[in-house]
């Protein structure tokens, strides 16, 4: 397996953990604070693991989807996209999801 492959693998391993995460951070017993705070983490490290594979492979012919990144302003677009995510993510559970379950607690 080249170094390509184990990034993209690895890149991927981040994002899937990244969904189950934060599925399971709501549930019947609450929301789970931790929990979330790791699918963000993860979703953050995916999208790190996805910059590193533009910045080094971009224009290489590895990937096709990767040789559009190929100029560093189109490569900033993948921590951008991951930060607009996570604060989307992030304010929609602050202001749909959390007050559901403390309108249930009581």
């Amino acid at each position: 397996m080249t170094a390509f492959h184990s990034l993209l693998a690895l890149a991927l391993v981040f994002f899937i953990a990244h969904v189950m995460l934060l599925f399971t951070s709501f549930g019947k017993s609450g929301y789970r604070k931790l929990r979330y705070f790791y699918s963000h983490l993860t979703l953050w490290i995916s999208g790190g693991l996805l910059f590193l594979l533009a910045v080094l492979y971009a224009g290489k012919d590895e990937s096709s989807i990767l040789d559009v990144f190929d100029t560093p302003g189109k490569q900033l677009l993948i921590p951008g996209i991951v930060v607009v995510l996570s604060l989307a993510a992030h304010t929609i559970v602050h202001f749909l999801v959390i007050p559901k379950y403390q309108l249930e607690k009581k």
